[in-house]
């Protein structure tokens, strides 16, 4: 199975009302600036997107809306964050129907899978469905990782064919690349250490900092693609506080209160989360009043 994904796609955050509601207006808009702003595709129900805060019917609601709005322009792929593998697999045969262009599938939630466990749910996912499929391996977040070797036995699944590294270890992309060539398409899943690993030959960033400065996350990918890495290292600079927010543990929080400021959402978070405040807070208002006060001219 071949896909065309590359570049940058933002993990986008769910809008909420002030009841806590979605707020599909607010979400369509959002999509639709994002798409209009030069980015390469679209991740919905990601963790930005608060996926397991959602219920059933949401997520699928999110979906179809996405799908409406991108309308072809760019693919569109929606996280897989299920408690169990059968919800998993239900999961993916809903968004085929819906017509998502694929799929980040998460191991089972709550549970720390083994990685032979993970292996297996994500065979399950890939069996049951026919969506192309990108296998979200974040050890840091989620307590397992998928090995080189797992990733061998996952390259026979057809339709597996990409995968969101987040080690936070960039030596991983060389390793995937040395032992796959092209067999899999390589993103780079941490914020703060993205450009390093388009250097290295990741072919795209999946992104919760672009929501908030898209133009300029935009312009990194292409400049590292060109190969002109000292341009994208001026504007990489500038970014890095912002960046750093996508790797602690409010990083929902973090990216959403960033999106306010902007003028580019509301910080509405599901409970368990809650907004930010006091230090944290100001810190998060601080840096990102000084990254509008240098914005980098494109």
């Amino acid at each position: 199975m071949q896909v065309n994904w590359r570049g940058v796609y933002p993990a986008v955050s769910t809008q909420f009302k002030e009841d806590f509601s979605v707020d599909h207006a607010e979400n369509a808009k959002m999509l639709d600036n994002l798409i209009n702003e030069g980015v390469h595709g679209i991740i919905v129900c990601g963790t930005v997107g608060e996926n397991c805060s959602l219920s059933a019917d949401e997520k699928r609601a999110v979906m179809q809306q996405a799908v409406e709005v991108a309308g072809g322009r760019v693919p569109v792929l929606s996280g897989v964050a299920e408690t169990t593998t059968a919800q998993a697999v239900q999961y993916a045969q809903d968004a085929e129907k819906i017509g998502i262009d694929g799929l980040m599938t998460l191991p089972g939630m709550v549970y720390r899978s083994t990685e032979d466990e993970a292996i297996h749910h994500y065979q399950q996912v890939a069996r049951n469905c026919g969506l192309p499929i990108m296998i979200y391996n974040n050890p840091i977040t989620y307590g397992v990782d998928v090995s080189i070797e797992g990733m061998k036995t996952l390259a026979a699944e057809d339709n597996i064919v990409a995968v969101k590294e987040a080690t936070e270890d960039t030596r991983r992309i060389t390793e995937l690349f040395r032992e796959f060539g092209d067999r899999y398409t390589v993103f780079g899943g941490v914020d703060d250490i993205a450009l390093e690993s388009l250097m290295l030959g990741a072919t795209g960033w999946i992104s919760g900092l672009t929501n908030v400065f898209p133009k300029e996350s935009v312009a990194i990918f292409n400049l590292a693609a060109e190969g002109r890495f000292e341009e994208a290292r001026e504007i990489w600079r500038w970014f890095m506080p912002l960046l750093r927010l996508d790797t602690i543990p409010t990083l929902v929080q973090c990216i959403k209160l960033a999106e306010q400021l902007a003028g580019r959402g509301s910080e509405r978070v599901r409970a368990p989360r809650l907004p930010l405040k006091g230090e944290e807070r100001a810190y998060v208002e601080r840096i990102y009043n000084e990254a509008v006060a240098n914005r980098p001219k494109l």
